[in-house]
């Protein structure tokens, strides 16, 4: 069985991350139940602010896919955008043209768990489970987790029936749901280039 996260536990490594490009990639896995694989290879246009959905392009050989982008995530992730303005990639590598790596994403996550002081066998992945468990756990249809995540297991295949991307995305990621009645900081470095950018983004209203 795959170690999982408790929802203090996933806030605590989020709010641990300083850096808002290290925080926006943990985010989005949690919040999305995103595999590392996909993580890295998001580009600007896979994100669907409006409709809060993130497309998932052949994910490990399997269709295409759409998953949930989260309240909280958006607000970061757009700040994030504003900052940056990255073009091929949302998350380049440093060699240009190039994404960010899977390797990267897992030392960034390891990173994040010492500073939490999280004393579990866990990786990166463990964020997806989390995902899953706690959606299920707050009363999400397993059939609707199982499209979120693209799971195709050959045994219960027919127990799923079509859920359409309207249904999807009125689910509430278990970000949100942590968040609820607190809020994890976006400690950045360059604290004046951040608060300069987060004004521009909160002026903007979303509109990126």
């Amino acid at each position: 069985m795959p170690v999982v996260l408790s929802q203090e536990e996933v806030s605590q490594i989020l709010s641990s991350v300083n850096n808002i490009k290290h925080k926006v990639i943990l985010m989005l896995i949690y919040s999305a139940g995103l595999r590392v694989s996909e993580v890295v290879k998001l580009k600007p246009a896979d994100i669907d602010i409006q409709r809060k959905l993130i497309h998932v392009k052949g994910a490990k050989g399997r269709k295409d896919r759409y998953t949930i982008l989260s309240d909280v995530a958006i607000e970061t992730l757009g700040l994030y955008l504003k900052m940056y303005q990255p073009e091929k990639w949302v998350f380049p590598g440093q060699k240009e043209g190039l994404h960010i790596t899977t390797r990267t994403v897992q030392r960034i996550f390891e990173d994040a768990i010492k500073k939490a002081d999280i004393d579990k066998e866990v990786s990166v992945h463990s964020l997806r489970h989390s995902f899953a468990t706690h959606l299920l756990e707050s009363g999400v249809d397993l059939r609707y987790i199982q499209e979120l995540l693209g799971h195709k297991n050959s045994k219960t295949t027919e127990i799923y029936t079509h859920v359409s991307n309207k249904d999807l995305s009125k689910i509430k990621s278990p970000l949100d749901l942590i968040m609820k009645n607190s809020y994890i900081e976006n400690k950045v470095e360059g604290d004046e280039g951040y608060q300069s950018a987060k004004g521009r983004y909160i002026r903007s209203k979303f509109q990126i």
